[in-house]
């Protein structure tokens, strides 16, 4: 067994730096520090992360930190991030950068809202998909199996190794048992831009990777922006999130498998026209699992208050042809969509019953709701495909349903109608309703909190009245400002 001596930052900082110190763990480079000119002092230096990091590490603000291939948090530790730290991800052929948070150990990155943290390229002119990005790995539930062991989930994207280190989820050593309530760490004020790379194809890792991430975590306050592949990807678990930005993501927004069962309220996706995905390209991209069986636990992720526009201005528009829904619900999923807006998309709803157990059959048992919704400005507003279920089976009777009164949704025609300031100005987007006599009145004050599905509830802010992820007016109006980039 190999003995681990690695310096955390917080050592390596008080060390006088004449050129470039290599720290070593029985022969394996973990920590290059290069002398950013202060002279042999603990701040302004370039400090490069590599390999597998076996000790609780500090990363300072004053400091510039480099991620080199594949980084590992290892050994239950926890690395600490503080505000206004910037790390950024290189790429150097196949060598691409990620940062991965093994079971057991945290990542904990508080930034404020003038001093974010910021996970970035290294590059001089950043791209979509320069570095891979963050994948946090926990011991939370997940609905399939890898080698024989049901619970454990091998993480896509090419980040597993001998050691195990891109295993996330329960049923062997590490995690004999399934505990919803782990913590992987903290993000608050975070800013993940430029990543997402496809690894392997058809296996790519996603700018936030939650894979099998408990309840204990917290997540709030997150933006991605330029996704190579999804913003955001749940891999079962059941952490909660709020205030999250996609921002100008290539493939999914908020992607949801495996029996993801968490609940995110207040969420901003914006795209641009022009980007999209081959694999087709949605805000919200929902499976129990790849092949749609009914495993457990089932996905059955809430999410309210979110704002998603899509490439769309007008109903003239043309934009990328990837473009698909902005919610394709699929596979035997049954997550629940409240108190949000989806406008300008070419499909609005898009409920796919085409592969495994109908997904029909999830609106039926009420798994699967849809309320207080506003769809505006989409091409086709509700559409249904594959096996049909007793009640819904065709566009007419999914549209029956979701008009019904009882779930008090909105279909308008145009995305002007939904009355959002300036939502397709990319160089500046202001998303915010128009409040008052000059807003739309059920965006404004149509939402609610009094489905069945929320008895009980201590995670959402229910006394927010509005539609989306922002509020006309008042503290809610403003979350997603200053902290984040567009």
């Amino acid at each position: 067994m190999k003995k681990y001596i690695l310096l955390s930052i917080t050592a390596i900082s008080a060390l006088a730096i004449t050129s470039c110190r290599k720290i070593e763990t029985d022969g394996e480079i973990q920590v290059v520090v290069v002398n950013g000119g202060g002279g042999g002092t603990p701040t302004g230096q370039t400090i490069t992360l590599q390999g597998r990091i076996n000790a609780d590490t500090v990363l300072r603000k004053a400091n510039t930190y480099i991620l080199k291939g594949l980084v590992y948090m290892v050994g239950n530790h926890t690395m600490t991030v503080e505000a206004g730290t910037t790390v950024k991800g290189s790429f150097s052929g196949s060598d691409v950068a990620a940062l991965i948070i093994t079971r057991g150990s945290k990542l904990v990155a508080i930034g404020t809202p003038t001093e974010p943290v910021v996970f970035t390229s290294a590059s001089p002119n950043p791209q979509s998909g320069d570095w891979g990005g963050i994948v946090l790995c926990g011991k939370a539930g997940y609905n399939l199996s890898y080698n024989g062991i049901n619970g454990l989930f091998q993480v896509e994207g090419g980040i597993d190794n001998a050691n195990g280190d891109g295993l996330a989820g329960s049923g062997d050593a590490v995690a004999p048992t399934v505990v919803d309530n782990d913590n992987s760490g903290t993000l608050q004020y975070v800013r993940i831009e430029y990543a997402g790379y496809a690894y392997q194809p058809d296996k790519e890792i996603n700018s936030l990777t939650l894979a099998c991430v408990g309840s204990g975590t917290t997540i709030d306050h997150v933006q991605t922006i330029y996704a190579k592949d999804d913003a955001f990807e749940w891999f079962g678990g059941s952490v909660n999130c709020k205030y999250l930005i996609a921002y100008k993501t290539q493939d999914d927004d908020f992607d949801t498998d495996n029996g993801f069962s968490g609940k995110v309220q207040f969420g901003l996706i914006i795209r641009d026209s022009l980007i999209a995905d081959i694999s087709k390209s949605e805000a919200f991209e929902s499976d129990n699992n790849a092949t749609g069986t009914t495993g457990t636990p089932k996905t059955k992720a809430i999410f309210s208050n979110i704002t998603a526009i899509g490439p769309k201005a007008t109903l003239a528009n043309t934009g990328n042809s990837l473009f698909l829904a902005g919610a394709q619900i699929r596979r035997n999923s049954g997550i629940s969509i409240f108190n949000s807006i989806i406008v300008g998309w070419p499909l609005g709803i898009y409920i796919d019953a085409t592969t495994g157990t109908s997904t029909a059959l999830n609106i039926e048992d009420s798994t699967l709701r849809l309320r207080n919704v506003t769809l505006a400005g989409n091409a086709v507003n509700l559409k249904f495909a594959g096996t049909t279920g007793a009640t819904i089976n065709s566009d007419a009777t999914l549209t029956t349903w979701f008009t019904n009164s009882f779930y008090n949704n909105d279909v308008l025609a145009n995305v002007s109608d939904a009355k959002l300031i300036q939502p397709y100005n990319y160089a500046a987007p202001d998303p915010t309703p128009f409040a008052g006599a000059n807003g739309n009145l059920k965006i404004n004050s149509g939402g609610d909190f009094l489905d069945a599905k929320f008895t009980g509830d201590t995670f959402f802010d229910k006394t927010v009245t509005f539609r989306g992820g922002i509020a006309p007016a008042g503290v809610l109006a403003s979350w997603w400002k200053g902290w984040s980039r567009f």
